[in-house]
């Protein structure tokens, strides 16, 4: 049985869940993974009039909308509210209660479409690609098998390509006891059903910090232990000082510079113990401790690669060595970041479709249509605590160890009148980093309330590579918190 590229939503590309009962099916494209990588793949290839098949082996949907971005916001949402709200006058005498945590975790379910994928599956329907249940394998070149719940097997043929979008998992440290802890990795972190009493946090970058920050409003007594001497260190220093700061504040023990090096659950209870001889006590513990590609049950090594690793492409996200295998999202350890392996998926998609038509690839232009370069240049993140961190490019220190000729130009945040009135006591930094060779910005951070708005202006000047002399003629709004875009610039010119 075998679909045309051009026949439409139609016959073998319905979005309904693909057969369990054998045989071969032949696609223009085959798409290993239905997170929001695989699905903006998918529609791209469908809308270049490709023909194609989604293996899923999950919730359609990926990580994003049922672990990560949208449970973990939708927790995180309420706190920074009330947060912002206490530091307003007027309003803060109406939110000094605890917040109502059974109402927060119904908000989170409900943003997780409580864990179920009929509406991702009806978009799929609607975009003409075909959804095969299953644990989805290489089976050689341009070949994948699907083995389904039941384990009925189905084998895809791709005339195109194959992407691979299957994404990462959350690793856990090989520590003594850790078989028989129960740990909280990001997944139980974002669904869990009833607040902690203590929560013991093991990480101190994004996840650590974020989960920190919505599990000590809920209710949870939160240690938060880093082995760093600062958190989010791969941001600027002075945003995981202020994010530490804020943590403590709200009645986190934070403790840097520590590492865990034993863990035991006797009952409810788990110990950690750590490298200084100390120990921390908990009902749970999540390790936030970095991530592998999920890339170990794909059948690499039938096509010549190592199963389980990162796999390394060029800038239109094809693997290295292979003219029909794509590696797009997490699995290719460029950014892991949701916007980040979407917008690859945009460039990928743009791609394939060239190749299939014979089109010539613009591969001399780094910021064209064929090209993911804003993975090297200006990759944009916020981190939603309290205070927001929202930073895209390198920082100072991966500038200057790039080689780049660079000023840095700071402000301080609270001395801007829109930050003035957008909270009492504002407190926050922002930084530019100024290419001194070209007079152009090399990258942006702002740490404070509501900064997470000001990072589109800033990724748009970065990607943008604007000079820094055409800035000053991008007039902000008086009086909004975006007028330290002129601050910024006034202490440049001096």
């Amino acid at each position: 049985m075998t679909s045309s590229a051009n026949t439409g939503g139609t016959g073998e590309q319905s979005g309904r869940t693909g057969g369990t009962d054998g045989g071969t099916s032949e696609y223009d494209v085959v798409v290993l993974g239905a997170g929001p990588v695989g699905e903006n793949f998918a529609e791209r290839a469908r809308a270049a009039g490709l023909s194609v098949a989604v293996v899923e082996s999950e919730l359609v949907g990926g990580e994003c909308s049922y672990w990560a971005c949208m449970p973990s916001k939708a927790l995180l949402r309420p706190v920074i509210t009330q947060a912002d709200a206490r530091r307003v006058p007027g309003v803060r005498g109406q939110v000094e209660g605890p917040l109502d945590a059974e109402a927060v975790l119904a908000h989170r379910d409900a943003f997780a479409s409580q864990w179920k994928d009929d509406g991702q599956v009806q978009w799929l329907d609607g975009i003409g690609a075909r959804l095969y249940r299953g644990q989805g394998r290489l089976d050689g070149t341009r070949r994948v098998t699907v083995t389904a719940a039941d384990g009925a097997r189905r084998t895809l043929t791709a005339r195109h390509a194959v992407a691979v979008c299957t994404g990462s998992r959350a690793v856990l440290p090989q520590l003594p006891g850790m078989d028989g802890a129960r740990p909280w990795t990001s997944r139980e972190a974002t669904s869990a059903e009833s607040v902690p009493p203590r929560l013991a946090v093991v990480g101190g970058g994004v996840v650590g910090v974020e989960m920190a920050t919505a599990w000590q409003a809920l209710g949870s007594r939160v240690t938060l232990l880093a082995r760093d001497r600062g958190l989010l260190p791969r941001m600027e220093p002075f945003a995981g000082e202020l994010v530490a700061e804020s943590l403590r504040g709200a009645g986190a023990e934070v403790r840097l510079g520590v590492s865990v090096t034993s863990v035991h659950r006797e009952g409810g209870t788990v110990t950690l113990g750590l490298d200084d001889g100390g120990s921390v006590q908990a009902e749970e513990v999540l390790f936030a401790t970095g991530r592998a590609p999920r890339t170990e049950d794909l059948g690499l090594e039938t096509v010549g690669l190592e199963p389980g690793g990162w796999l390394d492409v060029d800038d239109s996200c094809r693997v290295h060595g292979f003219d029909w295998l794509y590696a797009v999202g997490d699995v290719n350890h460029r950014a892991l970041l949701t916007h980040q392996g979407k917008y690859q998926a945009r460039i990928a998609g743009a791609a394939l479709a060239a190749r299939a038509q014979g089109v010539p690839l613009l591969e001399s232009d780094p910021w064209g249509a064929h090209a993911a370069t804003a993975d090297h240049r200006a990759v944009p993140q916020v981190v939603f605590t309290d205070p927001e961190v929202a930073a895209v490019g390198p920082t100072l220190a991966e500038a200057e160890a790039a080689g780049h000729r660079v000023r840095a130009v700071d402000y301080d945040l609270s001395g801007v009148a829109g930050a003035a009135l957008f909270v009492d006591g504002y407190r926050g930094k922002a930084r530019m980093l100024v290419d001194l060779d070209r007079e152009v910005l090399l990258g942006v951070t702002f740490v404070g309330p509501g900064v997470g708005e000001l990072l589109q202006s800033a990724t748009l000047a970065v990607a943008g590579e604007i000079p820094v002399e055409r800035l000053w003629h991008a007039v902000p709004a008086y009086p909004t918190i975006s007028e330290v875009w002129l601050r910024l610039l006034e202490t440049y010119r001096g």
